[in-house]
């Protein structure tokens, strides 16, 4: 698959790459920003992460539930709710004995779900 800016494709389909439009370049983030956004992706990499970020889009949800619905040990599923929740992914709130957990937002959500859709779309080899 080719992207073309001009018309300029030669008879055998190729770009010409002496014609080019400008664009304008993307906008540069800062070195910070960068490095934020990969500690967010770390912290989302491991597939348990991804489902309890799946769960948690249904619903508020408590450690023993998330060990019902996911068939992980509690102390498993704890501490991948710490990493999540060092990264700003999820909050608690106590209730009585037990932390109900939340996603922060739904912007994190879309990431794994666009990621899990893309995935079970397939992607061409």
């Amino acid at each position: 698959m080719s992207i073309t800016t001009s018309s300029a494709e030669g008879a055998e389909g190729h770009v010409d790459h002496d014609e080019h439009t400008c664009i304008a370049p993307a906008p540069v983030r800062t070195p910070d920003t960068l490095a934020a956004a990969g500690d967010l992706l770390r912290a989302l990499a491991a597939p348990v992460r991804i489902a309890i970020v799946l769960q948690l889009l249904e619903s508020p949800r408590c450690v023993h539930d998330l060990v019902d619905a996911l068939a992980v040990t509690q102390p498993l599923i704890s501490q991948h709710l710490r990493v999540l929740k060092a990264a700003g992914v999820v909050h608690g709130v106590r209730q009585g004995r037990e932390v109900v957990y939340a996603l922060v937002d739904d912007h994190l959500a879309h990431i794994v779900v666009d990621a899990v859709a893309h995935v079970e779309e397939g992607t061409p080899a």
